[in-house]
């Protein structure tokens, strides 16, 4: 079998306009992170929306299993959902576009991650270090 027989996803080239956009995205996700951190008790919503979707076929059993192993890490060791979630790779780019975090940030705070971003004070690399 063919290696791209084996993958579940598809990797097609992507534009400059797709990789702004998956660029938004990690950085919102980051800031989601961030605040999932800082008020834990918000995963209950996120893991009801990863219930939701599983259980009406939005979301994959696999796709169901990353986020939600990722999230249960979020007491114990964050470091590894934040490792994990933000992965730059074809297949965490393709799970974060249909995110079970989707209504944790305010628009103010969706706002203020992508303006700092913007301004260059957001250093995802040190998240790594």
């Amino acid at each position: 079998m063919k290696k791209s027989q084996q993958r579940s996803y598809h990797i097609r080239k992507s534009g400059i306009k797709d990789k702004n956009i998956d660029k938004q995205i990690l950085v919102l996700h980051k800031a989601m992170l961030d605040k999932l951190c800082k008020q834990p008790e918000l995963v209950i919503q996120v893991l009801e929306t990863l219930e939701q979707r599983r259980e009406t076929g939005r979301l994959r059993h696999g796709a169901y299993l990353t986020w939600y192993c990722a999230l249960e890490q979020l007491h114990h060791q964050p470091e590894v959902m934040y490792r994990t979630l933000l992965e730059d790779s074809p297949r965490m780019r393709k799970l974060r576009r249909n995110t079970p975090l989707a209504g944790i940030l305010s628009e103010a705070e969706r706002q203020q991650a992508l303006l700092e971003s913007a301004c260059g004070t957001l250093n995802i690399e040190q998240l790594f270090s």
